[in-house]
């Protein structure tokens, strides 16, 4: 558990980045999930609730999701599911409860960039920016490689570029933490795979062709291409070959439901 000596909602975004910078020991709240798994002081418990951060707004080229937005509400969206089909409601339906994901926010799955999240494996799929109150708007593959600071992570935006996405992973357990997870977008010139919970961060593979998806021999070569080029670790929930092998079946599954399935075309 932690505990907490002041808990601060904030009226400003100026004023919420103003508290963070003043120690490592102050903390935005998100859905305040995670937070409670850990052991620590709080100094300054900073609540975004107030700033109008938990809308999901559409416009031509995308959608703008705030930090506040929670899992549940990712998961029954209408627009969402519209322009990238399933994959937000497959990559967030594991997560323990529906009342777990009523609380959990995007930005709490995002920030911390951890190696499990089956929602940033599920965002680097598609072509996503973050948008830090100082930092600007970056690229969330360029994100995911940056090391943790003080920003704050405002929204989200995720272009519509015409690709679809079919999200897959693995579990001991239904609501445990992915031995595995796995994303590939098909877009107009090819295909795309990320692969998470490896138990790293999830990295995005981008230089493997397909040139027949359709070809299910090409498929198990591309699948075996793929799993090749990315960097497997060992820990409690299997080792970096079983990871190595499993990442080449959901890939297959993937491709299959992408190249087979109407609905994801």
């Amino acid at each position: 558990m932690y505990t907490v000596k002041n808990y601060v909602i904030a009226d400003s975004l100026e004023q919420a980045y103003d508290l963070k910078q003043k120690g490592r020991n102050n903390i935005i709240i998100g859905g305040n999930l995670w937070l409670k798994m850990g052991h620590r002081a709080i100094q300054n418990a900073i609540d975004l609730s107030r700033l109008g951060l938990d809308q999901i707004e559409e416009d031509a080229e995308g959608f703008r999701i705030g930090c506040m937005v929670t899992l549940r509400q990712l998961e029954v969206h209408e627009g969402l599911k519209t322009a990238f089909g399933n994959v937000f409601q497959e990559a967030v339906r594991h997560i323990v409860g529906v009342q777990f994901r009523n609380l959990a926010s995007v930005g709490g799955s995002i920030f911390p960039r951890f190696g499990f999240s089956d929602v940033l494996t599920a965002f680097l799929a598609c072509d996503s920016y973050v948008e830090l109150y100082q930092g600007g708007t970056i690229p969330l593959r360029e994100f995911a490689e940056m090391p943790l600071d003080n920003d704050i992570l405002t929204h989200i935006y995720v272009k519509k570029d015409g690709r679809r996405v079919c999200y897959q992973s693995y579990r001991l357990t239904e609501t445990d933490f992915p031995v595995l997870t796995c994303a590939v977008a098909r877009k107009e010139n090819g295909f795309e795979t990320v692969l998470g919970a490896r138990p790293k961060r999830a990295v995005c593979i981008s230089d493997v062709e397909l040139h027949t998806p359709e070809d299910a021999g090409e498929r198990e070569i591309y699948a075996e291409q793929t799993a090749g080029k990315a960097e497997f670790g060992s820990n409690m929930r299997g080792s970096a070959a079983y990871r190595k092998e499993l990442a080449k079946v959901l890939i297959v599954r993937a491709l299959t439901e992408l190249t087979e399935d109407e609905t994801c075309r």
